[in-house]
């Protein structure tokens, strides 16, 4: 399989996607590695900016959430002129955040069977920092999970959404079904915070079938925005038709290749590099 995307001709419009999520102002994760790989893929990135990050390659030492409405009405808006061929959610922020989104999707045809939805569960940061409310983790699978084609969370988040440990391709297993009993159409436990192996063993489950994705394990220290850039690729290989077992492919063929190409920056966390692309 190829490393990229079909692209369009100079002057033909590209195909469109989607990004919901929050703004990284250090530029690593969030909406701006989405908008880098939509970019570097050859799609046209639109946003709705959920919050506003105040964040380094250190950590988050503020956020400022955006309207709910406002939130909404940046789908809604888009949608109806630009149109979209599928969209991808990243920190949602707040259980009312997360309700309109939900609204907003269903009224424009974004998941359910539509236009493909993508799913990654955000709720924390690489450092920790708290990117999710506590009380918005029920809403985030209640409303958002039955609408998504994929969900795609870090072992992190799987434990807190569906109470399993994965330590081993057992338990990886059990957090697959664990996922799609909530509602997703497929479920996707990544292996790459696994450890005691050079490989990175993704788990990707469609409630029939399981589909093991495997890869080596980049020993670098820089992956701030490995989670968000894998999304985006999935989105974006989704967007061109791809099936969801190609796509995943796909996309962690792209991040695999942005962990090795990663680079250092500031005095934390270095960034997932897909400017490999132009190299």
């Amino acid at each position: 399989m190829t490393d990229l995307l079909p692209t369009a001709a100079p002057g033909e419009t590209p195909v469109r996607v989607m990004t919901i999520a929050g703004s990284d102002s250090g530029g690593g994760a969030g909406i701006q590695a989405d908008l880098r790989t939509f970019a570097l893929l050859g799609l046209h990135g639109c946003v709705a900016v959920t919050a506003v990050t105040v964040q380094n390659s250190l950590g988050v030492s503020g956020v400022q959430t955006i309207d709910p409405e406002v939130v909404a009405a940046q789908i809604r808006t888009v949608t109806s002129d630009i149109g979209v061929s599928a969209v991808k959610t990243g920190m949602l922020a707040t259980a009312e955040i997360i309700s309109a989104i939900a609204d907003a999707c269903t009224e424009v045809g974004i998941g359910g069977g539509g236009v493909p939805l993508v799913v990654d569960p955000v709720c924390a940061s690489m450092h920790g920092d708290p990117l999710l409310a506590t009380d918005a983790l029920d809403t985030l699978v209640g409303r958002m999970f039955p609408l998504a084609d994929i969900v795609t969370p870090n072992l992190d988040e799987v434990r807190l959404i569906t109470g399993v440990d994965v330590v081993d391709a057992d338990s990886q297993r059990a957090a697959a079904r664990a996922l799609r009993d909530r509602g997703t159409r497929w479920a996707l436990v990544k292996g790459g915070h696994l450890r005691g192996s050079d490989r990175s063993p993704d788990l990707l489950f469609d409630g029939d079938d399981y589909i093991e994705i495997d890869g080596p394990r980049i020993d670098t220290p820089h992956d701030h925005g490995a989670g968000d850039t894998l999304a985006a690729a999935i989105c974006s290989a989704l967007a061109h038709g791809y099936s969801m077992p190609d796509a995943v492919v796909f996309a962690k063929r792209w991040v695999t290749r942005g962990l090795e190409s990663a680079y250092p920056l500031g005095a934390g966390h270095g960034p997932v590099n897909p400017l490999w692309r132009v190299g």
